[in-house]
């Protein structure tokens, strides 16, 4: 039988030694899949999720059974008092800003401790786009403390600055950097500093890109709050949009403030029949997020033998989804993107181009043909236009078909 893609010998051996190479750090991604699927079953059989759940409501909303029960089961799985699961979530970037918006007030100060945010915060914090509407319109202060060359904590930094701040926040991914991920073992290291140094101070953590990849999440640890998208993890590739907050109730109880309104919160808004797909993804995710490890893995392994540097290694212990690769050219970084596209079941046939995409410094290149618009825990690929000219790869849902877009990227990469 012919094989439907051809690859060249270099690819062919380069794939079959990085398999060979990727045996262990498959079986760590299989036993987090298999411990986290333990527990999400758990949570739902605990909640007693019912198929009388999927019932979409309208207008108000009021006493949807379905949005209190997956509220429900996404405090039990993130160790949580409480939580907002909402469709209505745009973004990972509207939940995060939805919670810094409610739990910060005029004169607080938000101190991130994981160096500069992720380029989308850029506007909601204030650091550009003033008069926007900002956190700092509205005289919210804001610091930020480096992390140290190696890429950890400032320990010492933080156990100074953290006194007097109302939040501090930590960007558990590596975002546009060649930083290692936060790991949950180091943010509880993070948690404890800070709150023995001020214990009223909140602890956000950004959680994108990061759940179910451990078996504990970073409220597990201690923080006060996580926030995510379900077009990432915790949808399992079926949500078609929204997000998450979850943590203490009284912080979700501020947060459900700013989603709705004060005094309304999370007891309104209406689920649309949208409760069986975030349900479902959520049962799906811990093995969807596997999928999505061992493509990074085998990504990682790749490219390593056909000569880039790679952010982590192959072997490096995985606290997220993604994988980044230093590519080195402006070409080659396109190459790799377009390669990419070719492997997605949907727009495969579309070429990538850099454009200005909003939220977003420099022009961005991204490769994303999902079922989802956007959804990153399918196969993509995306990278700002500037030095170092590294892609950041992310998602899979099955690993075949990541493997399979990973190994055309390759060959796009050589032919062009």
């Amino acid at each position: 039988m012919n094989q439907p893609y051809t690859f060249s010998p270099k690819i062919e051996n380069a794939a079959k030694e990085a398999l060979s190479l990727c045996q262990n750090a498959f079986e760590e991604a299989d036993r987090a899949a298999d411990f986290n699927q333990q527990k999400v079953h758990r949570a739902f059989a605990d909640c007693r999720v019912s198929e009388s759940h999927f019932a979409g409501s309208t207008g108000y909303g009021y006493g949807d059974p379905g949005r209190e029960v997956l509220d429900r089961v996404f405090a039990q799985i993130t160790g949580s008092e409480s939580a907002l699961a909402r469709h209505n979530f745009v973004s990972g970037t509207h939940a995060i800003s939805t919670a810094l918006f409610g739990v910060l007030r005029p004169g607080d100060t938000l101190l991130a401790v994981t160096g500069k945010p992720y380029d989308t915060l850029e506007e909601v914090i204030g650091l550009k786009g003033q008069g926007n509407g900002s956190l700092s319109d509205f005289g919210v202060h804001y610091s930020q403390i480096e992390l140290l060359p190696d890429g950890s904590p400032d320990l010492a930094a933080i156990r100074a600055n953290a006194p007097g701040k109302k939040a501090v926040y930590i960007q558990r991914s590596r975002g546009y950097s060649l930083r290692d991920s936060m790991d949950v073992e180091t943010i509880g290291k993070i948690v404890r500093l800070v709150k023995g140094a001020s214990p009223g101070t909140l602890v956000i953590v950004d959680n994108c890109y990061g759940e179910f990849v451990e078996e504990t999440e970073p409220t597990d640890a201690g923080a006060d709050l996580i926030v995510g998208s379900l077009i990432k993890n915790p949808g399992g590739g079926i949500a078609k949009t929204g997000g998450y907050i979850a943590g203490n109730a009284k912080a979700v109880e501020l947060c459900s403030y700013r989603l709705t309104s004060p005094g309304m919160g999370g007891e309104v808004g209406c689920t649309l029949g949208e409760t069986r797909n975030m349900l479902m993804g959520l049962y799906l995710a811990p093995t969807v997020t596997a999928s999505a490890v061992k493509t990074a893995i085998f990504a990682a392994a790749l490219f390593e033998l056909l000569g880039y540097e790679v952010f982590p290694r192959y072997d490096a212990k995985r606290t997220d989804i993604i994988q980044a690769v230093k590519l080195g050219s402006r070409s080659k970084l396109t190459a790799f993107c377009r390669g990419i596209q070719k492997g997605a079941p949907v727009d495969s046939f579309v070429i990538p181009e850099a454009w200005d995409m909003p939220g977003y410094g420099d022009k961005v290149i991204m490769a994303a043909g999902a079922f989802t618009m956007g959804a990153s825990i399918e196969l993509s690929a995306d990278a700002p236009m500037r030095e170092p000219y590294a892609v950041w790869l992310q998602g899979g849902l099955t690993f075949p078909s990541g493997k399979l877009g990973v190994m055309l990227a390759a060959q796009n990469l050589i032919e062009n």
